[in-house]
């Protein structure tokens, strides 16, 4: 696992990508191991981000589902979510918060 993360955070960093975060979220009772987050230079940025992973990580990757827009792209491999935002995006949403206090509340009753 920890091979995958750094082939993605490499290509996201050799290709100008800021701010790059990677989430442990095994124990989290989330639907992902891992959440990766990065911040693109703008929203044409956001999408040459996801051209160089597509290229770069597909050999050794499944793209079980993209979900683009020129200021936010997810990126789905199944255990691991992959998030590239413009700056404006990743402050308005603030995903590095509620990633960080997952699981922190404990399990959800099944009331």
């Amino acid at each position: 696992m920890q091979n995958r993360i750094k082939a993605i955070t490499d290509v996201l960093d050799k290709n100008k990508a800021e701010k790059i975060e990677v989430f442990d979220l095994k124990d989290k009772n989330y639907i992902v191991d891992f959440a990766i987050i990065a911040s693109s230079l703008g929203s044409r940025h956001t999408l040459a981000l996801l051209d160089h992973l597509k290229k770069s990580i597909k050999e050794n990757e499944t793209f079980n589902n993209v979900d683009e827009s020129g200021d936010w792209v997810v990126i789905d491999l199944g255990d691991i979510l992959i998030h590239i935002m413009t700056p404006e995006y990743r402050e308005k949403y603030d995903m590095e918060t509620f990633l960080s206090e997952l699981g922190s509340q404990g399990p959800l009753s099944e009331d």
